[in-house]
């Protein structure tokens, strides 16, 4: 069985840490981001920015030019595993960032992208662009 993980039709579990340094090489592929109280949409002239805050605090901010349209703080301790799966809609592959306790289980976070994940796939030096 291979080593690495990849999602395009089926499901796939992710550990956090490897699914956020994953998320950070493609920004440029997000169609959308939120929880369940918010969601954050792409657009031609907004860009996405990853911050790190601590060792707690992880930040997903969609820009503007130099103005910050939306953001979500992330608690990385709250996170359980990342969950993915392919969208019904065509080029939509869903990342939900599960919380579980002994009685409960919600989909805290959840990041769209065009493409799935792909534990194999190098990031290019600089900027990348899909």
């Amino acid at each position: 069985m291979p080593s690495h993980q990849h999602i395009e039709h089926g499901a796939a579990t992710l550990s956090f840490p490897a699914f956020w340094t994953w998320l950070q090489a493609h920004p440029n592929c997000i169609l959308r981001a939120g929880t369940p109280e918010v969601v954050l949409y792409d657009d031609d002239d907004l860009h996405w920015h990853f911050a790190v805050e601590g060792d707690d605090t992880r930040v997903v901010q969609l820009i503007r030019g130099k103005t910050l349209v939306g953001e979500i703080v992330v608690a990385p301790g709250d996170i359980t595993y990342v969950q993915g799966v392919a969208s019904e809609a065509e080029d939509e592959y869903m990342f939900e960032l599960i919380s579980e306790t002994e009685s409960d289980r919600v989909a805290a976070y959840h990041v769209v992208l065009s493409h799935g994940y792909d534990a194999e796939a190098t990031p290019t030096p600089g900027r990348a662009v899909h």
